[in-house]
C-alpha cells in the first residue's frame, strides 16, 4: 500500500532503516507465531502505555490542524486508538491474567519514554506537518506490517488477532485516510512540490528518527 504520495517520500528517504522497521525480527516471530508469549505481552503492554501517549500527541494533532477537515481526521485517529487499538491489548492483556489496573501501573521502559516523549516534543515544538512526520511511521508502518503478514502468515498463527486488526479494512482505511491527511498538510504548507522545499530535509530526518524508535521498540520487546 503506498497511503499517499508524502509517506512513499518519506519512507524512501530512510529506506535502511524502514526495513529494519518492517521486517524486524519482532515482527517475523509475530508472522510465524515463534515469537515467545512472554516477549510479546511485554511489548503489549509497553504498547498500551505508548498509545495513551500517542493519543495525545494525536490530540495536540487537532488543535495544530489547518482546517476542520483536517481537524476531524485527527479527532477521528484518537477515537480510533483509544476505542479499537487499546480494547485488543486490553482483552489479550486480561486472558493472560494482566487486567487494565495492572497495566496502568506498569512503569514505561526506556524504549517506550524514548519515543513517545519525541513525537509530543516534535509536536509542541514544529507545526502540524513536523507532528504528522512523527507520528506516521507508526500508523502507516503497522498497516503495512499488517498487509503483508495478513497474505504471509498462517491462518492459525498465535497472534492472528493482533495481525487482523493491522490487516483489516477499518485500519487500511485509516491509514488510506492519514496519507490524504499528509498529502494536504504537505501541499498546504510546501506547495506542490513539497520535495523540493527547503523543509523537506528536517522533515524526513524526523520521520527517519520516529522509524529508528520504532526500531528500538521492537528491540526492547526482544530483550
Amino acid at each position: 500500500m503506498s497511503y499517499g504520495r508524502t509517506f512513499p517520500l518519506w519512507r524512501d528517504a530512510c529506506a535502511p532503516v524502514w526495513q529494519d522497521y518492517t521486517r524486524h525480527d519482532f515482527v517475523a516471530g509475530l508472522g510465524t507465531g515463534s515469537l515467545p508469549r512472554e516477549n510479546f505481552l511485554r511489548y503489549l503492554v509497553q504498547d498500551y502505555l505508548f498509545l495513551i501517549q500517542f493519543s495525545r500527541a494525536w490530540a495536540l494533532a487537532v488543535t495544530k490542524a489547518d482546517t476542520v477537515a483536517d481537524m476531524r481526521a485527527c479527532a477521528a485517529t484518537v477515537q480510533a486508538l483509544l476505542s479499537e487499538e487499546l480494547p485488543l491489548h486490553i482483552r489479550i492483556c486480561a486472558e493472560a491474567g494482566l487486567p487494565e489496573p495492572r497495566l496502568q501501573q506498569a512503569e514505561e521502559a526506556p524504549a517506550t519514554l524514548a519515543y513517545t516523549r519525541f513525537v509530543l516534543a516534535t509536536g509542541h515544538a514544529g507545526d502540524v506537518l513536523d507532528l504528522l512526520a512523527a507520528l506516521a511511521p507508526c500508523v502507516l508502518g503497522y498497516g503495512e506490517i499488517g498487509q503483508r503478514l495478513s497474505r504471509e502468515a498462517e491462518r492459525d498463527s498465535l497472534y492472528r488477532d493482533w495481525i487482523d486488526t493491522y490487516s483489516s479494512p477499518g485500519y487500511q482505511q485509516l491509514c488510506t485516510e492519514m496519507g490524504a491527511l499528509l498529502d494536504g498538510v504537505a501541499a498546504r504548507r510546501l506547495g506542490p512540490a513539497p520535495e523540493v522545499s527547503p523543509r523537506w530535509g528536517d522533515l524526513c530526518q524526523t520521520f527517519r528518527t520516529a522509524t529508528r524508535l520504532e526500531v528500538g521498540f521492537w528491540d526492547m520487546g526482544l530483550a
